[in-house]
């Protein structure tokens, strides 16, 4: 698979927008990235099943470098709960592991599609009602939080996603203020894609018939010119999330979700 100059641009593409997204709502971008890049890579003889997986990693690989310059951003006023970050980090590296490592390695291409279709219409549901917590309601406890971390990293590890679209609800419904959740769901993409990138490439060492320039299931030139794009975008993402109102935004973005998740569940249930 040639990196020709039409590849580079839509990679290009998909990174600046990718990357203002991170920024602007906590997400890593995974839910817009993985149907693209699965389009982009599909329509270059990579076969369907092994396009997903391929998708999943590649994603998740930007995530590193995304993270790393939006919760910069975020931190930088004072929006980072550092707190929640180091109880639920734990249990994300764990879940995560068990995500990319084993189940990631174990399920056919086309179920993780699916998998990732139904994951991302929940995720846009969620984002359309914008439901309102009860004002009694916290963040639990250690052990709750570690808990809550398992299951975010795993479900990361399934669908190639940072965790924002399961971190910021949860700690909006724990009556987390919304800017502070998005902030503090861009700094947990960090141990997020660490974690699950060290799994998708322990567990691709055995796959045949990889593209030229993988790495494990990641596929590096796709993630050079998109982390270096999106690493642009996200500090212009995270400043613009303290200056504009996000629950317009929200529906705007939950509806191109829907998009995506139709055409993932149809690669699945095709493939």
């Amino acid at each position: 698979m040639n990196l020709d100059p039409l590849l580079i641009l839509e990679l290009a593409a998909l990174g600046l927008s990718t990357g203002f997204l991170a920024g602007l709502l906590g997400i890593g971008g995974g839910m817009l990235m993985v149907p693209f890049i699965t389009i982009i890579i599909g329509s270059r003889g990579v076969p369907p099943d092994l396009a997903v997986k391929m998708a999943i990693a590649t994603s998740m690989a930007t995530i590193i470098f995304t993270s790393l310059s939006s919760v910069r951003a975020h931190h930088k006023r004072g929006a980072v709960r550092w707190d929640i970050v180091k109880r639920l980090a734990p249990g994300i590296v764990i879940g995560s592991f068990i995500g990319s490592l084993g189940v990631f390695s174990l399920l056919k291409g086309s179920y993780l599609a699916i998998f990732f279709g139904l994951f991302v219409s929940f995720s846009a549901t969620q984002m359309f009602l914008n439901k309102k917590p009860k004002p009694t309601r916290q963040m639990p406890g250690t052990a709750g939080q570690l808990a809550a971390g398992g299951f975010i990293g795993f479900l990361s590890g399934l669908v190639g996603a940072g965790g924002g679209f399961i971190s910021v609800p949860f700690m909006t419904w724990c009556n987390v203020a919304i800017h502070s959740a998005v902030a503090t769901s861009a700094a947990l993409g960090f141990p997020i894609a660490l974690a699950n990138v060290a799994g998708y490439v322990i567990s691709g060492q055995s796959v045949q018939n990889l593209p030229v320039g993988s790495f494990g299931y990641i596929w590096l030139p796709a993630l050079a010119v998109i982390a270096v794009c999106s690493v642009l975008t996200a500090p212009l993402g995270a400043r613009a999330a303290h200056n504009i109102p996000i629950s317009k935004l929200k529906r705007v973005f939950a509806s191109i979700l829907y998009l995506l998740a139709a055409y993932m569940l149809y690669k699945g249930l095709t493939g």
